[in-house]
């Protein structure tokens, strides 16, 4: 990358520049005609390589690459390393009228690298569908590990157990059944306040601020909570949409951005991940 001074000079003194690089062509009266010409066209090349470099600086330089259906085969090509009882949940569970409610394979792996890095021994889960994303973070956790994993529905449930079962990790799910605000509050009663070092939110959105509120008492210090679908498929920037689900999502990004007890960021992955760190 050029240096902040050249970033200064884009507006016009990018030849400054390029004559600074190579001399002053005036100063060349001693040579002959061919060899300025030669010199004239490697500054002209010169500048335009200065340019472009300067122009790469730019604003909109900073924004995202498109991630399009190519890309993303491109990106799960290079990266994803999906377990195979998670591959046949996921497969299986596409055409589920419910499928939205379970995370992308990288969110997933992003997950899990997120566990691995915050050398996590005891995660919770706001929402567990058909047990997707807390088979990803539970093969992360050590021996003794332990996933708590709160939900509603039982006919879901059972199918997660089975994709416990199969990769080796349902002695490290601990299920709570029953309305998640009433688990968060039972596990805070209970005097397990600061003691997770990862939770993960996806239920319910109406609740969110709700779940997040508990969840970061839970955690402990430079612990994370990770929320899903932040980006609400991409509605949260439609001035006229004003579904609950859609108004529930904004405030809570809105709320997240001004909660100076968190560092925080959103991962675009899949339908958005915010990730905040407890400070």
């Amino acid at each position: 990358m050029p240096h902040a001074s050249q970033v200064a000079d884009v507006n016009g003194n990018s030849g400054n520049l390029a004559r600074t690089a190579l001399g002053d062509i005036g100063q060349l009266s001693d040579v002959g005609a061919f060899e300025v010409r030669r010199r004239k066209r490697q500054q002209s090349t010169v500048r335009d390589r200065i340019e472009v470099r300067l122009k790469s600086c730019s604003p909109m330089a900073r924004t995202y690459t498109p991630i399009t259906a190519e890309m993303a085969d491109y990106i799960r090509g290079v990266t994803l390393r999906e377990p195979e009882p998670l591959r046949r949940l996921r497969e299986e569970t596409e055409d589920h009228p419910q499928a939205s409610c379970q995370i992308a394979p990288e969110q997933g792996q992003f997950l899990q690298v997120l566990a691995y890095a915050a050398g996590a021994v005891k995660t919770l889960e706001v929402g567990v569908f058909m047990g997707y994303s807390s088979t990803w973070v539970a093969l992360a956790l050590p021996a003794g590990g332990k996933v708590v994993a709160c939900d509603l529905n039982a006919e879901y449930v059972e199918r997660a157990r089975r994709t416990w079962r199969e990769a080796g990790v349902e002695e490290k799910i601990e299920l709570r059944m029953g309305p998640a605000l009433d688990t968060l509050d039972a596990l805070l009663a209970e005097g397990q306040a600061g003691t997770f070092d990862l939770a993960f939110i996806d239920a319910d959105k109406e609740n969110y601020t709700h779940y997040f509120e508990r969840a970061l008492a839970l955690v402990r210090p430079r612990g994370l909570v990770v929320s899903d679908n932040v980006l609400w498929h991409g509605s949260v920037v439609d001035a006229d949409d004003h579904s609950v689900d859609n108004e529930a999502i904004r405030a809570f990004n809105r709320k997240l951005h001004r909660d100076s007890r968190i560092a925080l960021s959103i991962a675009t992955m899949g339908d958005g991940f915010s990730v905040a760190c407890k400070l």
